[in-house]
């Protein structure tokens, strides 16, 4: 009987508003799945270019393909136009990226993408919906919401982090996953209570300064959040929600729980949705194919009935086609980290600084990658056949 097929990798998409934490979110899912028995490490995309540091270890990254302080010097641009500018550039070679992604298919559970940290940038703009949709695609794909706990305590931020929540839902149609983050710092109760019960977040509204005016009538805010309340109880009844702290790791299971479950869901709901729309693309791209072909053929006729002897000039050139072809550089900008770790042929350097010291170091190339695959370069040996003269020093 044949092995039973492996199941797609899952991806998660993280989105959240700046300092939710969604970096820390990301690393600590990555430990959590590198100490699974047996582990179980993720494929991780880091598409913010701005950021300095990131504390996991990204098999593609972005800063490797556009440089952000680069493009805003060029293009003369800000911080926000700079990311969404280098996002934009980095979405036209996502295709290579996908098929980076596909290859590693079989090997990983899951393909984990960590989001810029201006979620307007990735959520509202060209760039952010192709990558979204391409994913989604090609895997069972699911948005994780980060949410800073802390500053949720308020009615008001709480209601306005749910509105962006609904805004992103019906957005991306795709199943989502309310995280509150930080629960080592306040724990995520309130905000269960106030989505299972509106009454409940009323009072927690009415209690709150700033509830009445000078003359003890509500506000327009809390009247408007008094209805909002009650138009989000039938989106809170669709919603997974999970707390978890980053630093402490409780309630990643729970979370992962949650992103399994929702496969089902992605191949019930969304799934079909997206064979329809494909459907439906095709039969309008055929359609207007087939009248532009149409509209030509009719062109050509008259352009020949008018002007023989033109008809004669224009002739297909192979040979030009194939010069055309050539010219496209066809270079792949995108890298997989992942393939510096492989154990294979090692090239040695030796190196003086200016001071007119010495330093020697080595280079690893493999073609398959192996992730985390230490390199004891003092053992190193290369072949005898290799043929090569090494310099000496001084």
């Amino acid at each position: 009987m044949d092995a039973p097929t492996k199941k797609k990798p899952i991806a998660i998409i993280t989105i959240g508003m700046a300092g939710a934490g969604k970096s820390t979110f990301v690393q600590r899912i990555n430990s959590y799945l590198h100490s699974q028995d047996p582990p179980t490490p993720p494929y991780i995309l880091n598409l913010d270019p701005a950021v300095t540091h990131v504390p996991f270890e990204a098999n593609i990254d972005i800063r490797d393909t556009v440089n952000y302080a680069e493009v805003m010097k060029q293009y003369n641009l800000g911080p926000n136009g700079g990311i969404l500018t280098a996002l934009n550039l980095f979405t036209t070679k996502f295709d290579q990226v996908l098929s980076l992604v596909e290859k590693r298919a079989e090997t990983v559970d899951y393909v984990i993408l960590d989001t810029p940290g201006q979620i307007e940038i990735f959520t509202w703009s060209a760039s952010g919906a192709i990558i979204t949709d391409a994913v989604a695609s090609v895997l069972p794909t699911v948005v994780a919401y980060i949410i800073d706990t802390p500053r949720t305590t308020a009615p008001a931020t709480f209601m306005s982090n749910m509105l962006y929540a609904c805004s992103i839902l019906y957005k991306t149609k795709l199943p989502f996953i309310l995280v509150f983050n930080k629960t080592d710092v306040q724990p995520h109760d309130f905000a269960l209570e106030w989505m299972d019960d509106f009454e409940a977040f009323q009072a927690a509204l009415a209690s709150h300064a700033g509830a009445t005016d000078a003359e003890g009538e509500p506000t327009y805010m809390n009247s408007l959040m008094n209805s909002m309340s009650l138009v989000l109880d039938e989106f809170y009844r669709h919603l997974k929600a999970v707390g978890v702290s980053s630093m402490t790791g409780d309630g990643i299971k729970d979370f992962f729980d949650a992103v399994d479950a929702s496969r089902d869901e992605y191949e019930k709901s969304y799934l079909p949705e997206l064979d329809r729309a494909r459907a439906a693309r095709d039969a309008t791209l055929a359609a207007a194919k087939a009248d532009s072909m149409q509209r030509l053929m009719a062109d050509l006729e008259l352009d020949r009935a008018k002007n023989p002897s033109g008809a004669l000039a224009d002739r297909w050139d192979p040979a030009a086609e194939e010069e055309e072809e050539d010219d496209d550089d066809g270079d792949i900008n995108i890298i997989d980290r992942s393939a510096y770790f492989e154990l294979g042929t090692f090239l040695f350097f030796f190196v003086r600084d200016p001071d007119g010291d010495f330093f020697f170091f080595c280079v690893c190339v493999g073609e398959e990658p192996w992730p985390g695959q230490y390199i004891d370069v003092t053992r190193a040996r290369r072949r005898e056949d290799e043929g090569i003269n090494w310099p000496k020093p001084g």
